[in-house]
């Protein structure tokens, strides 16, 4: 924990253990994402970092609406009930303790679901990183483990080698577990295999256990394993290209020659309706096609595999 963490857990952490039972998927994204930070800090770290920023953001806001005096833009026109006219004269204050409660309401919200959020994604960074790298890690540890070095060894020596990414993160867990809390390897194991957040390596660490409690060869596990997470990866990458050529397609077909499209009957609409302002071709133009091509690059994104 840092200085700010502690300071927060200080003032909150100790009564909020009994909400641990009401975050059970927050908890094993802390785990999963190996942020280590205690439950209790983070969520006392997240109530009052949501609490500061709604405070703060609420009365700059507040100040703004009050000096530009916001709420006086604001007419009645038609039928309206008696108590807005009856109001009229404390429109100002009115309308500025209103947005400034529901800026304390939003920012805090929005903060306060970035702060649960936030472990997830780590998680799941961390889980795509760990599928990536697990094949080429497994046949380091085949090599390692064809010349004759003790399993115990072995995982110690994945951990140090940190060019196998978060896959060497979790070595390096089961050589802590072994080498500062004494476990055996068997539990060592099963430890990490609890807290992982990648299926993959939890099959694979599982595996190891199974084959090392039952006698088998280890090392043919290794491989075996090296060959079936190979295998899988290039379907995964051979799967992501055919749909990325689907979706380049979309991309043309929807963003190019349909924007296109829309873009010149606009324009000779515009010319025959004598219309000065074509404020659809602007909207077209400054917002329809940045915003469309923005989400078809978060979607590729996210749907890109790591190598």
């Amino acid at each position: 924990m840092n200085g700010y963490e502690r300071f927060c857990f200080n003032l909150l952490g100790r009564n909020l253990k009994a909400k641990r039972g009401e975050y059970v998927s927050l908890r094993n994204d802390l785990t999963g994402a190996r942020m280590n930070t205690p439950f209790e800090a983070y969520l006392a770290t997240a109530y009052v970092s949501s609490i500061a920023v709604g405070l703060v953001a609420a009365a700059l806001i507040g100040i703004l609406t009050y000096a530009l005096r916001v709420p006086e833009m604001i007419s009645y026109h038609g039928a309206v009930p008696e108590v807005f006219y009856a109001l009229n004269a404390y429109k100002l204050l009115i309308g500025t303790v209103v947005i400034t409660l529901l800026s304390l309401l939003i920012f805090g919200g929005i903060t306060y679901l970035i702060f649960l959020l936030y472990p997830g994604i780590r998680a799941g960074e961390r889980r795509r990183n760990i599928d990536a790298t697990l094949p080429y890690a497994i046949n380091y540890v085949t090599a390692m483990s064809s010349a004759g070095i003790t399993p115990d060894e072995v995982f110690r020596l994945l951990g140090q080698s940190r060019i196998y990414g978060e896959s060497a993160v979790e070595a390096r867990y089961v050589a802590r577990e072994t080498d500062f809390f004494g476990k055996d390897l068997l539990d060592a194991l099963r430890s990490v295999s609890q807290a992982t957040p990648s299926e993959r390596m939890r099959e694979f660490l599982q595996g190891a256990v199974a084959s090392i409690s039952s006698g088998s060869n280890l090392t043919e596990y290794f491989r075996a394993k090296a060959r079936q997470y190979t295998l899988e990866n290039n379907q995964q990458q051979k799967t992501f290209l055919e749909t990325l050529g689907l979706i380049a397609e979309s991309y043309v077909t929807a963003m190019v020659a349909g924007m296109l499209f829309l873009i010149i009957l606009q324009s000779v609409m515009t010319i025959l309706s004598g219309d000065a302002n074509p404020f659809f071709l602007y909207i077209i133009i400054y917002l329809i096609v940045p915003f469309g091509s923005i989400m078809f690059v978060i979607l590729i994104s996210s749907m890109t595999p790591e190598v």
